[in-house]
């Protein structure tokens, strides 16, 4: 089974560097349904605001490729930050993977943005840990960035992997050069939990994942 994996470009908003990074967010092309790995930006627009965005719907990003939101079966959110979830109700017929500690971190740090988006009602399917979603399609966590912070883990036949990683690293640097043990030299926001963050970085390196992609950079590591 070979599963086709399709970047959407959903908004550019100011990086914690002050330049100007872009949103994606991942289709996965599979024979039981496609699968969506985080939604974009959304949120109250105080929040916006202070972001610099420049916002893209997901049904216009699902258009350039071909597909409506009716055509994804099920969401995935690496986490619950406004960038990666924020336009969940897009897709209100689709069950959202997220972690149960994911969530509670979110009603817990932010409740602004969970009020706003009603994620009491939201069709979410709460893991507790690591997950097989869809035949060669499973969710491992990847805590640090937040305390719930999952990645996606696809797998095809022959068993080459693609590894997609929300915010568990914003950029390849931070993937490939991780810091020294204080954390110096981190962008803003990285990583909440410093310990284990880097304990995650560790955890992916050893996937040996065949492909790496990231939510705020273009470029596609190979491991």
């Amino acid at each position: 089974m070979t599963l086709e994996i399709r970047r959407l470009h959903l908004a550019a908003l100011r990086g914690p560097d002050g330049g100007e990074w872009p949103v994606h967010g991942f289709v996965i092309i599979h024979p039981g349904g496609a699968a969506l790995v985080d939604t974009g930006v959304g949120g109250p627009d105080e929040l916006l605001s202070d972001w610099r965005v420049v916002n893209r719907t997901a049904a216009d990003a699902l258009a350039g490729i071909g597909m409506t939101p009716a055509d994804v079966g099920l969401v995935i959110n690496t986490h619950l930050h406004f960038d990666h979830c924020g336009q969940n109700a897009v897709f209100p017929h689709a069950p959202v993977y997220v972690q149960r500690a994911e969530l509670a971190r979110a009603q817990r740090e932010e409740p602004q943005l969970c009020d706003w988006l009603g994620f009491m009602n939201a069709p979410f399917e709460l893991l507790d840990g690591d997950a097989e979603i869809l035949p060669g399609v499973s969710v491992i966590t990847t805590p640090g960035h937040t305390a719930g912070h999952q990645s996606v883990v696809v797998r095809s036949a022959g068993g080459s992997a693609d590894l997609l990683i929300g915010d568990a690293a914003y950029t390849p640097r931070q993937y490939r050069q991780p810091p020294g043990p204080d954390g110096a030299g981190l962008p803003d926001g990285q990583a909440a939990d410093f310990t284990a963050w880097q304990g995650s970085l560790a955890r992916m390196h050893a996937l040996g994942a065949g492909r790496v992609h990231f939510c705020h950079h273009t470029a596609i590591e190979h491991d």
